[in-house]
């Protein structure tokens, strides 16, 4: 199911502000799955599975946008000027890198800088069928490989398909569950879909909030042993309980699952939705799968798919199902960790008077 999401989702180049074919995506893949959503005033989609009244709700968060460029001004026949909306390093825009202008599908080149910082002349290459809003690096949409997802946009494309997927496998399941999923727009430009959600009182404010990213692979973190229990970002680190929670339960599949695998890591390569979140009063943790080639950006300076491994990403599945599942004993679960030292401290008021006394 993950593998056939994704699939669908990474069919839909986007950018910044420019999402609405791949929201478009999810919706259909809403009402084909009978998944209640509603898009908010500023484009974002809120996707709902309450069975269960009264229980606190447990948010997904994940976006649908991926870096790329925004067409600015006149077009002609022959060229157009462009803004890059994300964050790449400046040498990897190299004058003559492919491009896939948007709506169209139409190929282009990448020519030389305009002025300010981030502004570029894209270069038509044959005759424009529609006027061009943005435009991605042509690169092939989706493959699966040697058990890995390709794609130019697994960022944040993996989290929105897991985020449908949790949601899907909650209702084949018949779970009683209370989850939403936040799908927002605009996140490569400062997390602005996700601001606006966090400040227009849409979410109850005892919401436990879970970032969905993949995340530039780091020392310390390995493609292929699975999901990442991500306890911080470049600016943040995030809430120790609702971590505590997650870590508790990935402790228990484990043990009783074969072959789940997590991890767990600060990523610090980039700052995510969950700082935003945070920032705004809710309790927030934060899941990721490692992430290879991270906004495109490949070895020697050149642009190259992303990659992540479905492997990772089904473990990620298994824990935001499982966790939707058990947030009716959430402060069970966080409680052990002082349920566990308590008995550690019996045996240290036991252990270290005798000792003491043993050793004048």
């Amino acid at each position: 199911m993950l593998c056939r999401l994704a699939g669908r989702l990474m069919q839909h180049p986007a950018a910044p502000y420019h999402e609405h074919a791949v929201r478009a995506e999810v919706k259909r893949i809403c009402a084909e799955n009978g998944l209640d959503y509603e898009q908010d005033r500023f484009g974002n989609l809120l996707v709902r599975l309450q069975t269960a009244k009264g229980q606190r709700v447990f948010v997904l968060a994940a976006h649908l946008d991926h870096p790329g460029f925004s067409v600015i001004g006149s077009v002609s026949s022959s060229r157009c000027q462009a803004r890059f909306e994300g964050g790449v390093p400046e040498h990897y825009f190299r004058p003559g890198v492919a491009l896939r202008l948007m709506p169209g599908a139409e190929h282009a080149r990448l020519g030389g800088r305009r002025g300010k910082a981030g502004l570029f002349e894209l270069l038509i290459d044959g005759s424009l069928q529609a006027i061009p809003r943005f435009a991605v690096w042509e690169l092939k949409d989706f493959a699966v490989s040697d058990g890995r997802i390709y794609g130019r946009a697994c960022d944040d494309l993996i989290g929105v398909a897991a985020a449908l997927a949790t949601l899907i496998e909650l209702k084949r399941k018949r779970a009683r569950t209370n989850v939403l999923a936040v799908i927002s727009r605009a996140e490569e430009t400062g997390f602005q879909g996700a601001l606006a959600v966090a400040t227009a009182g849409t979410l109850p404010k005892n919401a436990l909030i879970v970032s969905l990213e993949t995340s530039r692979e780091m020392a310390g973190v390995k493609m292929g042993q699975g999901v990442i229990l991500r306890v911080g970002d470049r600016t943040s680190v995030f809430d120790p309980e609702a971590t505590r929670f997650l870590g508790e339960i990935a402790s228990r599949l484990k043990e009783e699952r074969k072959g789940f695998m997590f991890q767990r890591a600060l990523m610090s390569g980039g700052t995510c939705e969950a700082t935003a979140y945070q920032e705004f009063g809710f309790q927030t943790a934060a899941v990721c799968v490692a992430l290879g080639n991270y906004h495109n950006c490949g070895a020697g300076g050149r642009i190259q798919q992303e990659y992540v491994s479905i492997a990772d990403v089904s473990s990620m599945l298994e824990l935001l199902v499982a966790a939707s599942q058990q947030m009716p004993d959430y402060s069970k679960l966080v409680s052990e960790l002082r349920r566990r030292l308590k008995q550690l401290l019996e045996t240290a008021r036991a252990n270290l008077p005798r000792t003491e006394a043993d050793n004048p």
